[in-house]
């Protein structure tokens, strides 16, 4: 599922033509889809996770600054900017779930829709 959620991240970055040079935002877009990959891989245990979030959130952190501060980005009516700017608590992980007060993870699963309870309620399959 790892491999097969970069793919499909690293060929739409590819297709809508980003790919060949990345800003601030698409910088911020790849971290940010490398972190959550690291939130749903069932192969890391909890203490692998933390320490990798952690590491990503100092990251994420960063890089939203860049995003949030970066002149070029302004009046700019991309599609991508637009998108991004209109769905703040996705794009800015860290910092919408600093505000909120609650893990990046939590933050990430209410944003997205999923409940703890969904979550108890499923099972695993391949």
């Amino acid at each position: 599922m790892k491999q097969k959620l970069f793919f499909i991240l690293t060929a739409t970055m590819f297709l809508s033509g980003q790919a060949v040079q990345a800003g601030s935002l698409e910088n911020l877009e790849r971290e940010r889809a490398l972190t959550v990959m690291e939130m749903i891989d069932g192969e890391l245990s909890a203490e692998d996770r933390w320490e990798k979030l952690a590491a990503a959130k100092r990251r994420l952190a960063d890089l939203e600054r860049i995003v949030l501060s970066d002149k070029k980005l302004q009046g700019k009516a991309s599609q991508l900017v637009q998108r991004s700017f209109q769905s703040f608590e996705l794009t800015f992980l860290a910092h919408a779930s600093a505000e909120k007060q609650r893990s990046m993870q939590s933050h990430w699963m209410s944003e997205v829709g999923l409940s703890t309870d969904e979550l108890l309620s499923t099972r695993v399959s391949r």
